[in-house]
């Protein structure tokens, strides 16, 4: 027994295949029966609304093969659901305020130990810290941290943050923390020797930091160690920075000291 398909049209009489295209608004096509031609204005279930050039307006049902793109037939189809639109975010993650100016800076400010981690901390919260008018200057060191803080006199309208390297207890920047009692300034810090730390190594491409003896520059062991070019920290440094794209390459401990202290420079009465 032959077995026959159910369409027995000869195939030299089956139309030939024509394109889908999405009737997206500003398309311009041909409705051949009427030789009406204007852009897609409007799709909906079944119809598609065109508007010539002296701005009339047809509308034309949504059949196989209805109309011409450039001289070709093609059948228009209706676009794909457009996904609704996400909200854009900072580096830091939170959500974006398109078009917002900078406040105008509070007397409050963030002292960050270091100009790396000044440059991190920029690069990650420095939308954030714009449209909260918060200004983040960096120390060279905290040796003088009492009498900086003194110097700056932080009060009610006027909070003092400091983010500090290593902070670990019994550590020297740890003592000088504790020796700071104002309630309007607050020391925090994050557990690594050195800033480049709190990057992920996997924003990097390595697997780990590796351990660099006592007594010797961490940063010089670390691009020894790794290959890097060991006499420019600074130039490397930079290469490191590029490759930081949002706060997902920074470690949490880093992450939540510094959300810490914009929520402390900005809270009630730091205005």
């Amino acid at each position: 027994m032959r077995q026959y398909s159910p369409d027995l049209t000869p195939p030299w009489k089956k139309p030939a295949p024509v394109p889908e295209v999405p009737a997206e608004p500003g398309l311009v096509v041909e409705e051949p029966g009427t030789g009406f031609c204007g852009a897609v204005v409007r799709c909906e279930a079944g119809t598609v609304t065109l508007e010539d050039r002296f701005g009339k307006h047809r509308v034309f049902p949504l059949e196989p093969r209805g109309f011409l793109l450039e001289g070709r037939t093609v059948t228009l189809v209706r676009p794909a659901a457009a996904a609704p639109a996400r909200p854009a975010r900072t580096a830091s993650g939170s959500v974006a305020v398109p078009g917002a100016r900078a406040r105008v800076a509070r007397a409050g400010r963030i002292y960050v130990e270091g100009r790396h981690d000044a440059e991190l901390v920029e690069k990650v919260w420095g939308d954030d810290l714009r449209i909260e008018g918060v200004v983040v200057e960096y120390l060279e060191g905290v040796d003088d941290l009492p009498a900086i803080v003194a110097d700056f006199a932080p009060g009610p309208d006027a909070r003092l943050g400091v983010l500090v390297d290593h902070l670990v207890p019994g550590s020297k920047e740890w003592r000088l923390a504790q020796s700071v009692t104002s309630e309007h300034a607050l020391v925090v810090g994050h557990p690594y020797i050195d800033i480049w730390q709190a990057v992920k190594p996997s924003a990097l491409g390595i697997a780990a930091w590796p351990e660099v003896p006592r007594g010797q520059d961490w940063k010089t062991g670390v691009c020894r160690a790794l290959g890097w070019p060991s006499d420019n920290t600074g130039a490397v440094w930079q290469a490191i920075l590029k490759r930081v794209g949002s706060y997902k390459d920074l470690e949490p401990e880093l992450l939540g000291r510094v959300e810490e202290l914009i929520d402390f420079v900005t809270g009630d009465g730091g205005a």
